[in-house]
């Protein structure tokens, strides 16, 4: 007897209608027993008989993304009356665009850290000696308190072999000799 109370158990939908369910009810594949909170929204937000009059009008294979779409916006709606799923919507668009923001500025930051680790060439004067357009050229690096690159810790110019590590390529092995050694000029 139990078995036979489960088997023809009312869908969510007709139990609170209070109503009996028949074989053939619109609701029953959409609305289960299990979930009755989904049909007390949906009936709350657009009536019981306007979801009839939708289900009825919609090709069976339609039906289940409609009461999908209406439970959803029902949810909203019971959360939030005024705004409902739109207000779901531009939250989510306001944290895409604030996360976006923060993207931009953590590239910009990258960019603004790459181009100060990496040297700018500058043209010698005419008539400076190698010397003198070579002091400008070089300078010290420090990365978290320590020396990079090689003993001297010293960049070298431009079209030279590059005898650093950049700190996103840096080797554990501490061989920092990728592009040439410092006396391969």
């Amino acid at each position: 007897m139990a078995s036979s109370s489960s088997y023809n158990s009312p869908c969510a939908a007709c139990k609170f209608l209070r109503r009996k369910c028949m074989p053939g009810c619109i609701f029953a594949p959409y609305f289960p027993p299990e979930e009755p909170q989904k049909f007390a929204n949906v009936h709350k937000i657009f009536g019981a008989s306007n979801v009839t009059k939708l289900l009825n009008e919609l090709l069976p294979h339609q039906r289940e993304d409609a009461v999908n779409s209406l439970a959803y916006e029902a949810e909203a709606r019971v959360r939030d009356p005024v705004y409902g799923c739109v207000g779901a919507i531009s939250f989510l668009q306001r944290q895409v665009h604030r996360l976006q923001k923060e993207l931009d500025s953590a590239n910009a930051d990258l960019i603004r850290y790459a181009c100060n680790e990496i040297p700018t060439a500058l043209p010698a004067p005419p008539g400076a000696s190698s010397i003198q357009s070579m002091a400008p050229r070089q300078r010290p690096v420090e990365y978290n308190n320590r020396r990079m690159g090689n003993e001297g810790g010293y960049y070298q110019a431009p079209g030279m072999p590059i005898p650093y590590t950049l700190p996103w390529n840096d080797n554990p092995s501490g061989d920092s000799n990728e592009g040439g050694g410092e006396g391969n000029m």
